[in-house]
C-alpha cells in the first residue's frame, strides 16, 4: 500500500450508538493502528432523516443551538438547529420541534397538531444571517400543510371574517385569505432545500392524510376532514399565491409540510441523500481518494432505497473507487448491494450480545473491524 494512500470515510450514524462523526473517528483509529501512514478524510453523512442536522454540522465544523419552541400540541419543547461552519447555512429537522416522538400515543391529534415550532426554528436560523436553509421533514406529528410554519414566520391565515386560524389541520377548512404582508422578509434572500424521500401528493388516496394520518392518531372520520381541508388549503394557495401544489410529488410529506414549504418559502424538494452529498462536497473528495468506506447501523435489502451507504457507493463508482461498508447488523438481502456498487460488507459484532451491549460497544467494534480490514489490505499488497 502506497504511503500516501487516501481513504474517504463517509458513514451514516449507527443509530443510538454513534453519530456519523464518531463512526469516522473510530474508523480512523482502527485504520491508523494497522497502517499509520494512511490519510483519512472524514465526511460524516446522513440520508435526510434523523441525524442529518448533526452530521452536516459535524461535516462543516458548525455549531448546534438549542432553544425552547412550540411543540406539536402547543406545549413548549426544547429543539435544536445547526449553523454550518462558514455561517452560510441553517440546518434543521422538523421532527426536533414538531415530531411524532414528542407526543404520547394517547395524545396524538392531527386536527390540532401544529408545525409552529418548526417555523420558530427557521426564524432562529434566519437570525444568523444565513443564505441557505436545509430542512429535513421526516417523522412529523402534524397534518397542517405547514400552516404553523407560515404563522410563526409572520404570515396570517384568515377566515372569511378576518380572524386568524388556530393551530392544526382541522382549521384549514376555514381558510379564506392569506396575508403575507408581515412575512419574514429575510426569506427573500435564502435558498431553501427540503430533504424529502416520499412522493405522496398533498391530497387523495395516496395523500398526506390518508397514508400518514393513521400513525398520527387520525381516525377514518379525521382523515376525511383533514384531506378535505388540505384540498381547500391548496385551492386557496393557488388562488392567493398562484402556486398549484395539490398534486406535486412530495407535497404530502410531513402532513403537507412539503407543499407548504414549496408554496410559501419557494422550497425545492430533493432526495435526502442527494442533498447531503452535494452539501458536503463528497464527490470532489472521493475523486481525489483511493478508496471509500461507508456504513450504517443496519444494512439489508432496504439499504438500496435511498440509504446513505448506497448513495455514497454510487458516487464512488462514478470515479472507479472501491467501496467498503461496515454495519452493526448485516441483514437479509444485503447481498444485492454487491451489484449496486458496494464491494464488501463487514459486520462489526464479534459475537452474540444483547442490544444494550452492542450499542455500548459500537466504537470499540468499529475500531477493531477497521483495523482488521486495513491489515488484510496490507497483507494482500505485500
Amino acid at each position: 500500500m502506497k504511503r500516501d494512500y487516501v481513504i474517504v470515510l463517509a458513514p451514516d450514524s449507527f443509530k443510538e450508538s454513534l453519530t456519523a462523526k464518531e463512526v469516522c473517528e473510530a474508523m480512523e483509529h482502527g485504520i491508523k493502528k494497522g497502517s499509520p501512514d494512511v490519510t483519512c478524510i472524514h465526511v460524516p453523512m446522513a440520508d435526510g432523516g434523523e441525524g442529518t442536522m448533526q452530521s452536516l454540522v459535524d461535516a462543516t465544523g458548525g455549531t448546534v443551538y438549542t432553544r425552547r419552541v412550540t411543540g406539536p400540541m402547543g406545549h413548549p419543547v426544547m429543539a435544536s438547529y445547526g449553523i454550518s461552519g462558514d455561517g452560510s447555512t441553517g440546518i434543521l429537522e422538523m421532527a426536533s420541534a414538531s415530531g411524532i416522538h414528542l407526543v404520547p400515543p394517547a395524545e396524538r391529534n392531527p386536527l390540532a397538531a401544529t408545525t409552529y415550532g418548526t417555523g420558530e426554528l427557521i426564524r432562529a436560523c434566519l437570525g444568523h444571517g444565513i443564505r441557505k436553509l436545509l430542512v429535513g421533514i421526516g417523522g412529523s406529528a402534524t397534518n397542517d400543510g405547514g400552516a404553523g410554519v407560515v404563522q410563526a414566520l409572520g404570515g396570517r391565515l384568515l377566515d372569511a371574517e378576518g380572524k386568524e386560524l388556530d393551530y392544526g389541520g382541522g382549521e384549514l377548512g376555514r381558510l379564506a385569505r392569506v396575508d403575507l404582508s408581515g412575512f419574514d422578509s429575510r426569506l427573500q434572500d435564502v435558498q431553501v432545500e427540503v430533504a424529502c424521500d416520499v412522493t405522496n401528493p398533498l391530497c387523495g388516496e395516496t395523500g398526506a392524510s390518508s397514508v400518514f394520518g393513521p400513525q398520527k392518531g387520525a381516525t377514518p372520520d379525521m382523515i376525511r376532514i383533514l384531506d378535505r381541508n388540505l384540498r381547500h388549503y391548496a385551492e386557496v394557495i393557488k388562488q392567493e399565491l398562484g402556486k398549484d401544489i395539490a398534486d406535486v410529488p412530495g407535497a404530502g410529506a410531513a402532513g403537507g409540510l412539503g407543499g407548504g414549504l414549496m408554496a410559501f418559502l419557494n422550497g425545492t424538494l430533493r432526495k435526502g441523500i442527494d442533498m447531503v452529498i452535494d452539501f458536503t462536497g463528497l464527490e470532489n473528495r472521493i475523486r481525489q481518494a483511493d478508496m471509500v468506506w461507508t456504513g450504517e447501523g443496519a444494512m439489508d435489502s432496504q439499504t438500496q432505497y435511498g440509504k446513505t451507504p448506497l448513495g455514497v457507493a454510487k458516487v464512488a463508482k462514478r470515479h472507479g473507487k472501491p467501496v467498503v461498508a461496515l454495519a452493526g447488523r448485516v441483514g437479509d438481502g444485503a447481498e444485492i448491494l454487491y451489484d449496486l456498487g458496494i464491494d464488501a460488507i463487514f459486520g462489526i459484532m464479534p459475537g452474540a450480545s444483547t442490544l444494550e451491549e452492542a450499542l455500548a460497544g459500537g466504537r470499540r467494534n468499529v475500531e477493531r473491524t477497521s483495523e482488521n480490514i486495513i491489515r488484510l489490505m496490507q497483507a494482500m499488497n505485500r
